[in-house]
């Protein structure tokens, strides 16, 4: 069983801090009274990685670590500058399969072999408030690497790491930093130890770093936009393993980015080549939208029905709501988790890899991007247009309806196209970008709307063949009605005001 950390910490070093030196004193930190000592805990630390170093060139580290507080492994995702979320698993001889799953969208069927160990000798002291209140660990790490794969050097060095205790205010950061700078000493050049470890103990490093290029062409616009949307499935993938608030969501917008991408710049890149990776998006999507779309549905009726006056609550309302969702539900997390393990996703990563290795570039990829980015985005922005003029012009009721599913739509895959344009194309298409994501919002409404009709319909027939009273259903139906109206009424005013900044 794994569980979550998150680890805020600086590390430093300097001639100060050496084989022969003790912790600094950091007495007199503002918030801090007191400076305990904890001893000196002995670790020993294997971190395992690709022979190609793939964790490594993302940030990650996995390692397993005898020794100190919490033995056991350690898998650090970094969230941001001196922030990483550590999860631990208990000690085990292989890696945990949990910890395996994190990894497997950057692993992929690569193995995991032993990389680099590290022994460190560490000194520990923590920073205390006037209660005896833990704020932050402070750890003087002697440290021995020694290269187990890849290479075969050793490297020895002393660093001073500061660790932030849990729900700490990282302001005391600053005001230890202050207090170590005035001993000497500057933050570390390294990232983590097996950055330094790596670096230090020789060996052909495996992995080819990619230097991104400033976008030129409108081929380059529309791969850095591709790539984005690849590395944001790749990063939220363990994200989504650990039920993450939003990361299903997340992951999901990143397919549709791509998929409209494909189809808004086709001249660009070869649809003979995108069109069977966006059909394996398009199922990857659908995998993450089971049970999502019902989620959205359920909140909405749910909210209504909260709503409501007591008095127009007839019958087993929320009873009848509960078992119909229930009946409605297609997914589970371990049909997702197997999805994630599944040959067929892997597969589409490994696609998604070559197809940003070799793109399949079309004639106008390498034409100025300022002329074959905005023609692909009118394009796009006439097809909403049409659709948006065919539901004002028809009359209330299916077929309007259905136009103005298509013009929302269309509306999300220009606003995509106008995202990745925007880099080439400046304030237009970010203009863009914000009006089509706002008649994209009032189209979305509408179209929930009708979804909610249609459920709210389908429960009183439930509930009239059980006997029950329909009425609620009827009360919240025209509730509904009057909703649809509303944006129905709203939307000539929100497309006039469209139509006058859309000048891409």
């Amino acid at each position: 069983m794994a569980d979550t950390k998150r680890e805020i910490e600086r590390k430093y070093e300097g001639s100060s801090v050496g084989e022969d030196t003790g912790l600094p004193d950091l007495t007199g930190v503002s918030g801090v009274s007191g400076v305990t000592d904890k001893g000196v805990a002995e670790l020993d630390a294997t971190y395992y990685d690709t022979p190609d170093q793939r964790l490594a060139a993302a940030s990650l580290t996995l390692r397993r670590r005898t020794g100190g507080a919490d033995a056991g492994w350690h898998l650090k995702l970094p969230v941001s500058e001196g922030v990483r979320d550590e999860i631990h698993a208990p000690l085990s001889d292989d890696v945990p399969r949990s910890l395996k799953g994190l990894v497997r969208s950057r692993v992929r069927d690569a193995e995991l072999v032993p990389l680099v160990r590290l022994r460190s000798t560490r000194d520990i002291r923590h920073l205390v408030d006037a209660d005896g209140a833990l704020l932050a660990e402070v750890s003087l790490d002697r440290v021995r690497a020694e290269r187990l794969s890849g290479g075969k050097g050793t490297a020895k060095w002393t660093e001073l790491e500061v660790e932030l205790a849990d729900d700490g205010d990282p302001d005391l950061l600053d005001e230890v930093e202050r207090k170590l700078r005035e001993a000497g000493l500057n933050r570390s050049t390294s990232p983590s130890k097996l950055a330094r470890a790596l670096a230090e103990t020789g060996g052909k490093k495996q992995h080819k770093t990619i230097v991104e290029q400033p976008p030129v062409t409108a081929g380059d616009h529309v791969l850095a936009y591709v790539r984005a949307q690849r590395d944001a499935i790749v990063e939220l993938d363990p994200e989504v393993r650990r039920e993450v608030e939003d990361s299903v969501h997340r992951m999901r917008v990143a397919t549709r980015r791509m998929r409209s991408t494909f189809r808004s710049y086709g001249k660009v890149l070869d649809r003979a080549v995108t069109d069977p990776i966006a059909d394996e998006l398009k199922w990857l999507a659908g995998e993450l939208g089971i049970d999502r779309d019902q989620e959205v549905l359920t909140e909405r009726l749910t909210a209504a029905v909260g709503e409501l006056p007591h008095r127009l609550v007839a019958g087993p309302v929320h009873d009848r709501l509960g078992t119909w969702t229930s009946a409605r539900r297609g997914g589970s997390r371990d049909r997702l988790l197997a999805v994630l393990e599944g040959k067929r996703y892997l597969d589409l990563l490994s696609g998604l890899d070559t197809l940003l290795a070799e793109p399949p570039l079309r004639k106008a990829a390498t034409d100025d991007p300022g002329k074959v980015l905005a023609k692909a985005v009118r394009k796009d922005l006439a097809k909403v247009s049409a659709l948006v003029e065919q539901a004002l012009d028809l009359p209330p009721g299916t077929d309007r309806d259905h136009a103005m599913h298509e013009a929302r739509k269309k509306a999300k895959r220009t606003r995509y196209a106008a995202e990745s344009a925007a880099p080439a194309l400046g304030k237009p298409a970010e203009t863009l970008v914000k009006s089509m994501k706002s008649l994209q919002s009032l189209l979305g409404e509408h179209q929930d709307s009708v979804m909610a009709r249609d459920a709210l319909g389908e429960l009183a027939e439930q509930a009239h063949a059980a006997g029950e009273s329909s009425f609620t259903y009827g009360v919240l139906y025209g509730r509904e009605e009057q909703r649809a109206a509303a944006v129905e009424a709203q939307l000539p005013d929100e497309w006039e005001a469209v139509e006058s900044r859309a000048a891409v």
